[in-house]
């Protein structure tokens, strides 16, 4: 299995194909996606990529992380499994109180 990277603190405007490019300078890259907020449609800063060779996975590491890119200093790390979140509960109680009386 291909090593995935967490690469963060990217400046805002880097799209998956300038992510792509700037890391397959290091080795062959399967894929480099930019974590996009669905409300608004902006980049969130940080992104993925994954290499063909886990040897060049480590050299990227090596050769990015801490590095000025579009001036920013990126992180780059060996990405974790997503771990579970807790449901968020949308509903609260109370949805007709008014200034505190019940309805």
């Amino acid at each position: 299995m291909a090593k995935r990277l967490y690469v963060g603190g990217l400046p805002y405007a880097t799209r998956d194909s300038d992510l792509k490019e700037t890391f397959s300078e290091i080795g062959e890259v399967a894929s480099a996606t930019v974590i996009m907020d669905r409300a608004t449609g902006r980049s969130k800063g940080f992104g993925f990529v994954e290499y063909v060779n886990d040897a060049d996975a480590d050299k990227a590491i090596d050769a990015f992380d801490g590095k000025d890119l579009g001036g920013r200093t990126i992180n780059v790390n060996e990405a974790r499994p997503m771990e579970d979140r807790p449901k968020r509960d949308f509903n609260r109680g109370g949805g007709f109180s008014r200034g505190g009386q019940s309805w």
